[in-house]
């Protein structure tokens, strides 16, 4: 007797029930854990505010935290993308010649060991304050991983991909476009997914050191005047953006590449 719809679609909804509720789980777990720490070793406000102080903190200025983190978000979305930019153009130069990849992939590799906080007070010298300085040092936070992933992912194209696009004699712009390329997709959406947290640090990085704005400036603000619970207010807002941005990169992964879930085992 086969199985009504209602039968076979109930896995489905336990499945996707599970991927919004196991997260919601482990953070109601995570802020229990905290406010127990908090109440049971009795540690002091400045050092560990209680999850009740951080929301009353949130609630005192909420027009205020949002305002500055809307700013934060700009210089995320505007650095992530000029890396993506900038990472698919040297990648794929990378991947395309032996010769480039001798030249320059040492210098990205000794670029990347450089702590990127000690460049900031450069590019504050170099661009003055405001918004150019936190974009760039986002971008270059977040830079190598975008370049890794799409270097990595073009030059790990199945055999029988190449052989087929060489049986279709395909030209070499062809190949990359309609076999490379979208082999790759999967790899180099690591790479974003590694690099988008990534961004959100060079971000505050960038306005500890060059801006009167933003969540960065927040925190360095009410650690200076000893506000612990809204630095702690401020960074937890600073984490659910980052969290809403990994996973609107996972919504357009398993939009763009519906495939891969298919025939792997990402299910």
């Amino acid at each position: 007797m086969p199985r009504s719809p209602d039968v076979r679609r109930s896995p489905q909804v336990l499945r996707r029930a599970g991927e919004f509720g196991w997260p919601v789980l482990g953070l109601v777990t995570v802020v229990g854990a905290w406010a127990l720490a908090a109440a049971v070793l009795d540690v002091p406000e400045i050092i560990l505010p209680s999850p009740v102080a951080v929301l009353d903190a949130f609630l005192r200025v909420p027009g205020y935290l949002l305002d500055e983190a809307m700013g934060t978000l700009l210089v995320i979305v505007l650095g992530f993308a000029l890396a993506v930019g900038a990472g698919l153009v040297i990648g794929v130069a990378i991947a395309a010649s032996r010769i480039v990849e001798l030249m320059f992939a040492p210098l990205l590799v000794a670029f990347n060991a450089v702590p990127k906080v000690a460049l900031a007070p450069l590019l504050v010298v170099w661009m003055g304050f405001g918004s150019q300085p936190k974009v760039v040092m986002a971008l270059l936070v977040c830079f190598f991983p975008v370049v890794l992933s799409v270097a990595s992912g073009l030059t790990s194209t199945p055999v029988e991909l190449v052989e087929l696009a060489r049986s279709l004699r395909a030209s070499r712009v062809q190949t990359f476009l309609r076999f490379r390329f979208p082999s790759a997709l999967p790899q180099i959406f690591v790479g974003l997914k590694v690099a988008m947290p990534l961004a959100a640090v060079g971000a505050v990085i960038g306005e500890f050191s060059a801006g009167d704005e933003g969540l960065g400036f927040v925190i360095m603000q009410s650690g200076a005047n000893s506000d612990t619970a809204l630095a702690f207010a401020a960074i937890a807002l600073l984490g659910v953006m980052s969290v809403a941005l990994f996973y609107a990169l996972i919504l357009a992964e398993r939009t763009l590449l519906p495939w891969v879930r298919e025939t792997t085992s990402q299910r």
